[in-house]
């Protein structure tokens, strides 16, 4: 069972959580096949094992537990003129209500409140006014013609929001969603850690008696959005919304119960897992919002073990993996897949590490 990490309470600086990274070890493209990442395994006594990720279920123990997020990723990026035929883009976090979508605008300067936005002949956006979370963030009315349906135009008019330190064009939109997304597309960005996975490996997890379950966390700005303050205590977490179904929660609690070790598929899953769990460790089903910030001091209740991709420099994700298994053992992995050649960030390998205990 998880156990409790130190509570190394100081003060912690951003750039504690700075490291050089090249440009070529950023991944451009995925893998041709899924399965065929690397994977650094961080042992639970901290030594460093390079195996590919076909391999994960010969990691797990039986009565182990896998949670993923099986959230859908939208066609969020929108490229549109505003009148003066200047182009800005539109990354559509998330819907705020009926029509009116909060968006990430770039560069954010060109779209004041009451500019339109252009995206097509049939969709248009309409600043209403700046929003709190990111400087750069506007609601944005968005009107189609002839009434049509906003989700529906989003959608056809939108491309996938791969991050734009990809500068290669996507040949596959596919590759940016995971197999098992189910539901509403409703995320502004994938849940990394879980475009390795395919049905061969999920079969071999089954037949090894590794269990599976699935939450949903729409990642938005909490989950991507550098940290721009000196220390890591100012930063401020932006609110995400989620959902721990009641087969999940009961799937948690009942591998803790047996003595088996649950484990986040990506640091989306730590956070609604952390965020439902009581002092004791008890799980329960419930949906909303969360901001959690977890940082080096947060107790662990139920995530023992953690399989994640390579973070950027100064992220709260990074934040999350030093809480997880400390600064000493971030650094010592992250230098292990540096000097290896491990491809890194959305499209790159993948890390599993395990908590204190587990």
């Amino acid at each position: 069972m998880s156990v409790a990490a130190p509570r190394d309470v100081a003060r912690m600086r951003t750039e504690d959580f700075d490291y050089a990274l090249p440009h070529d070890r950023i991944a451009q493209e995925p893998p041709a096949h899924r399965d065929a990442s690397r994977l650094l395994h961080v042992a639970p006594d901290g030594t460093l094992h390079d195996r590919r990720f076909a391999e994960l279920p010969g990691l797990m123990r039986p009565g182990d537990l896998l949670v993923a997020n099986d959230t859908r990723v939208r066609k969020a990026r929108l490229r549109g003129r505003v009148d003066d035929g200047s182009t800005v883009e539109l990354l559509v976090l998330e819907r705020v209500t009926d029509g009116i979508h909060r968006c990430l605008v770039q560069p954010a300067k060109r779209v004041r409140p009451g500019a339109c936005v252009v995206v097509s002949d049939a969709l248009s956006a309409t600043c209403l006014g700046l929003a709190e979370e990111h400087p750069g963030a506007r609601d944005m009315a968005f009107t189609v013609r002839a009434g049509g349906d906003v989700e529906a135009a989003i959608d056809d008019c939108g491309t996938a929001p791969v991050p734009p330190y990809i500068r290669k064009e996507l040949a596959d939109a596919g590759r940016y969603q995971t197999l098992y997304a189910r539901g509403a597309p409703e995320s502004a960005a994938a849940p990394t850690a879980g475009l390795h996975f395919t049905p061969s490996v999920l079969d071999a997890l089954r037949r090894r008696g590794v269990g599976w379950t699935t939450v949903r966390l729409n990642v938005g700005l909490a989950t991507f959005a550098p940290i721009r303050t000196a220390s890591i205590d100012d930063h401020r977490m932006h609110e995400e919304a989620y959902q721990l179904p009641s087969d999940a929660a009961a799937a948690v609690m009942a591998a803790r119960t047996a003595g088996g070790r649950v484990i986040a598929v990506g640091t989306t899953v730590v956070r609604v897992l952390e965020s439902c769990a009581s002092s004791d460790g008890t799980v329960r089903p419930r949906s909303g919002r969360t901001r959690l910030y977890i940082k080096p001091g947060h107790e662990f209740r139920v995530v023992d073990g953690l399989l994640t991709n390579f973070h950027q420099p100064r992220s709260s994700l990074l934040v999350l993996l030093a809480a997880f298994i400390g600064t000493d053992g971030w650094r010592a992995a992250y230098g292990h897949a540096l000097s290896n050649r491990y491809r890194f960030l959305s499209f790159g390998d993948c890390m599993l590490c395990w908590h204190a205990g587990a």
